[in-house]
């Protein structure tokens, strides 16, 4: 079959368009800015589930989880987490089924649910931002585990902790998919392992976690402002659902044949990542709570002190040395995919602003640095604070993309499909980039006490509810007019025998390279097909293609474009 880019060709310079051997490569740009096409897409629903499950390896959650407990105690700690799980897990649902479904990452399904195609710049920024920011909390949680292993100073583990993550990251998931697939075993094993060796040696010790208090000012029993300031916290993992979808899709094209395989892949992999996330947050409060009588409070949310002290329950000689090792094992395997979807998200954020795409790779360059700059600056010491206030943000955005999804498109509000294309897109559509913008807004001035200590502790829950209602209400209002600028007027290869889209490329009139038929649109200026990306960094053309964007004048009749078989 014809690759999308032949990675011995010389540089593509018909048309006026070149890429550079990094962008070229599909290996290395893993088709960060356009739809995955069925030829890359070879990997089984288990691989790729399997690969997206092992970037939830980060021990975040036992921080997190630590430090709710600590902050409020073990009743409201417990119905926090299990809150936003609750959440985080039905608004997973909707995301993961179309990302799978259209083969597209989160920011193209964002343009296409109700932010238009500059809209969803503003949401690039706040998913990359989700990206540096884990980044920098995990590798802070792995300098902490060489500096007590291998007494390496945290300024040197910092640097350390960001670039052994560079060769993994720079080629993708061809690289990511082996090494979560083989590392995954031996992670969840010593995961466990304290948690049996406590239930085996001191099972009283988890009835007497139902007591622990923390510093709460409440004691142990339920708080009303503990559940929703530690909901907040939680609630900022909800953005965790773009980096599950970064690989959701290339999931292979769902059949009869492997449904059941496909929904087993796309609910474990995308929402029901959250189910192990609640449940390490959980184990992350009961081992603060078992160690906070060694070590303090204050050390008691640092998984690797966590961890040692589990470790030495059954293996006190190599207690230090196999916790530090699970620390870097967990944190290689999370901190990879969290610079691996930040590359992705600045890649869209960028294209769309300067017309250049210098490639993948020179992204993730970017997002580790920022990521090692906060590192440096001491982010672990405000996790709380950094993730409450950011929850806000995000579950706007994500309120905003699931309310199109579930609600508007079941209503005929908007499109029933996603569109991503530039060609076809307006600049800004009001339903979801103004209901994200409303929802936010409200709830950050409800994060600093502009309608109380409730309003503070629950204002994630407000972005939700804004964003969730807002949407179809500006959908009603604006008669979903602002989701299609142009209809896609492309000639449609055949179908296959077996029902499917055919294996038919279409060539690209700019850089006359073989794209298949989701990820190509009808092109005036240019006179013939082009490709999404060519299309993206198009600034010549002043999007004349749309009719009625306020842009140009409407599309005009084309001769067909170029189809050619893959066989």
């Amino acid at each position: 079959m014809t690759e999308i880019i032949d990675r011995e060709a010389p540089p593509a310079t018909t048309g006026g368009r070149t890429y550079n051997n990094w962008a070229r490569n599909d290996t290395l740009e893993d088709y960060s800015l356009r739809y995955a096409p069925k030829s890359f897409r070879r990997w089984s629903p288990y691989v790729v589930a399997t690969t997206a499950l092992g970037g939830i390896a980060y021990l975040a959650d036992f921080a997190i989880g630590g430090s709710i407990a600590i902050s409020h105690g073990f009743s409201s700690a417990l119905v926090a987490i299990l809150a936003a799980a609750v959440v985080i897990f039905l608004t997973g649902i909707p995301i993961s089924y179309y990302s799978a479904k259209y083969s597209i990452d989160m920011d193209l399904l964002t343009r296409g649910a109700g932010f238009g195609y500059l809209g969803s710049t503003l949401t690039s920024v706040i998913y990359a931002s989700f990206t540096f920011i884990f980044f920098a909390l995990e590798g802070s949680i792995m300098a902490q585990a060489l500096e007590l292993g291998l007494h390496i100073p945290l300024a040197v583990g910092y640097l350390v902790c960001s670039l052994i993550i560079l060769p993994l990251v720079i080629y993708g998931m061809t690289a990511l998919s082996t090494m979560q697939v083989w590392t995954q075993p031996v992670w969840l094993v010593l995961m466990v392992a304290p948690f049996v060796s406590i239930a085996v040696q001191e099972p009283q010790k988890f009835s007497q976690f139902t007591h622990f208090a923390g510093n709460s000012p409440t004691g142990s029993g339920i708080s009303m402002l503990g559940i929703g300031a530690g909901a907040g916290v939680a609630l900022s993992l909800i953005a965790q659902i773009g980096e599950q979808v970064d690989y959701l899709r290339f999931m292979p094209d769902k059949t009869p044949q492997n449904s059941r395989q496909w929904w087993g892949a796309v609910l474990s992999a995308g929402p029901g990542w959250v189910v192990l996330g609640a449940a390490k947050q959980i184990g992350g409060a009961f081992l603060a709570f078992y160690i906070a009588g060694s070590v303090g409070l204050a050390k008691a949310n640092e998984p690797i002190q966590q961890y040692v002290h589990g470790f030495k329950t059954f293996a006190a000689p190599v207690a230090l040395g196999l916790a530090t090792f699970f620390v870097i094992l967990s944190q290689v395997k999370i901190n990879s995919t969290n610079a691996y979807s930040g590359s992705l998200s600045w890649s869209n954020f960028f294209s769309r602003l300067t017309h250049r795409h210098p490639g993948r790779v020179v992204y993730i360059f970017l997002n580790v640095g920022i990521a090692l700059a906060l590192m440096e600056g001491g982010v672990f010491g405000f996790l709380n604070t950094v993730l409450g206030f950011y929850s806000n943000v995000a579950i706007a955005w994500i309120g905003a993309v699931v309310a199109d999804l579930v609600i508007n498109k079941p209503l005929g509000l908007s499109p029933s499909y996603i569109e991503f294309k530039r060609a076809h897109l307006h600049h800004f559509n009001p339903v979801g980039f103004g209901s994200m913008l409303i929802a936010s807004a409200v709830s950050i001035a409800a994060y600093f006490e502009a309608f109380g200590d409730y309003g503070k502790a629950y204002s994630p829950f407000i972005a939700l509810f804004l964003a969730m209602v807002l949407s179809p209400l500006f959908a009603v209002l604006t008669k979903g007019r602002y989701y299609i600028a142009r209809v896609d007027d492309l000639e449609e290869p055949l179908l296959a025998t077996d029902g499917l889209p055919s294996a038919a490329l279409l060539t690209c009139t700019v850089c006359t390279t073989d794209f298949e038929r989701p990820d190509v649109a009808n092109c005036p200026f240019h006179a013939g097909a082009i490709c999404s990306l060519c299309c993206s960094l198009e600034k010549d053309c002043h999007d004349s293609c749309k009719s009625g964007s306020g842009s140009g004048p409407g599309p005009v009749a084309l001769a067909p474009p170029t189809v050619r078989s893959a066989d």
